[in-house]
């Protein structure tokens, strides 16, 4: 099949990839772009693999006051150079991490559990409020493929209008 600009340019538009990366997944997909865009996000996670062991001391953190004034969250996100952290890319996902945290009230970034389950709770394994077909870590691997650096969520922290005392104190958030 001939791959056309076009759909090299929509791929490259949907996944942040290599105008080359892109022409090579939609030849070997046969110019089907979903199975395209599934073979670049593979590849990203490979990549996230590589990275994953650099050390990411920048970054920036993002807040995200939702209407009413009600609810905020802050989220620290680091990667490993100020350029990445200046990135459209990397300022969009510490944006919706913080909509994320405000939205769901996720309770630790999260690691695996013991067993190899996921935790609901955790904020790296929280479904994605805006694509419940991916999670909050299958969100971060896609900008650490587009970005080519490693990106770790370091901390948040989220605040609610009129949590009781005793809420905030489970919550972490009771007097300072």
């Amino acid at each position: 099949m001939d791959i056309s600009a076009q759909m090299v340019k929509e791929l490259r538009g949907k996944t942040g990839a290599g105008v080359m990366d892109c022409k090579r997944a939609l030849e070997d997909a046969s110019g089907d772009l979903e199975k395209a865009a599934e073979a670049l996000r593979q590849k990203g996670l490979t990549k996230h693999l590589k990275l994953a062991g650099r050390e990411a001391n920048q970054g920036l953190v993002e807040s995200y006051i939702h209407t009413g004034g009600r609810i905020g969250a802050l989220v620290e996100l680091n990667c490993e150079t100020d350029f990445v952290a200046r990135t459209d890319e990397f300022r969009t996902l510490a944006r919706e991490l913080a909509m994320q945290v405000a939205s769901m009230d996720p309770r630790a970034v999260g690691e695996m559990n013991s067993d190899g389950s996921e935790d609901e709770t955790a904020l790296l394994d929280q479904s994605y409020i805006r694509d419940p077909g991916k999670t909050i870590r299958d969100l971060v691997r896609e900008t650490i493929g587009k970005v080519g650096e490693n990106i770790q969520v370091s901390r948040f922290a989220r605040f609610e209008v009129g949590m009781s005392g005793a809420d905030k104190d489970e919550a972490g958030q009771g007097d300072m």
